[in-house]
């Protein structure tokens, strides 16, 4: 569920007057991160890399209450739930948006990925869970290695971000250079690169 709040209510009131009605509010951090595991256990238990990625995006945004309560248009929501969105290429050849609940059970998020990303990926038909859940939007450039990048203000779109392409290999390690783009109403930086590191420390939790 969704409700309005009031921003003087809550510990981003001082944010909201400050960033609101910023000309660009969004702020972009880099970071590489040690996906060994998630390669490891994509091929050893037949998981979709990019589903273990949003898994461990949603276990690492949980904890952290900002991520609960979205700016929108020029208000403040509040939300009971994560969803972690992902991008499908359709039937068509064009791409869909999935938005996935998120569960802190692996395999039952694993299940929904599927499901719901072939469901989307035949009808052509973005499912869209923002109405109930404050969304984390990603996208995989899985064809090229990035470093990042930098998104603009929409305005109207102002969830998390996150973005990567392929891994790297070093040796005997893999990485995988990410960036997180985040409304300064939201967050700030201190928030955003604690979820940094829990998104690092779930990855090397993976098996």
């Amino acid at each position: 569920m969704s409700k309005e709040i009031e921003p003087q209510m809550t510990t981003r009131a001082s944010a909201y007057e400050l960033w609101m009605n910023a000309p660009n509010p969004m702020v972009t951090f880099f970071k590489t991160l040690d996906v060994t595991n998630l390669v490891r256990g994509s091929r050893k238990k037949g998981y979709k890399f990019n589903m273990l990625m949003d898994y461990c995006i949603g276990k690492a945004a949980v904890p952290i209450k900002e991520f609960y309560i979205l700016p929108v248009e020029d208000r403040l929501i509040q939300y009971d739930t994560l969803a972690v969105n992902t991008i499908v290429k359709n039937r068509e050849g064009e791409v869909s948006s999935c938005d996935i609940l998120f569960t802190d059970d692996l395999t039952v998020f694993n299940r929904e990925y599927l499901t719901y990303t072939s469901r989307v990926a035949d009808s052509c038909c973005d499912r869209d869970l923002s109405e109930d859940s404050m969304v984390i939007g990603t996208s995989a450039i899985i064809d090229t290695e990035i470093d990042g990048a930098v998104g603009m203000n929409s305005g109207i779109f102002n969830n998390p971000f996150m973005l990567w392409g392929k891994y790297r290999k070093k040796l005997f390690r893999y990485y995988l250079p990410v960036s997180f783009q985040f409304h300064h109403t939201q967050m700030d930086g201190a928030h955003a690169g604690r979820f940094l590191e829990n998104l690092q420390t779930n990855v090397r939790k993976i098996r």
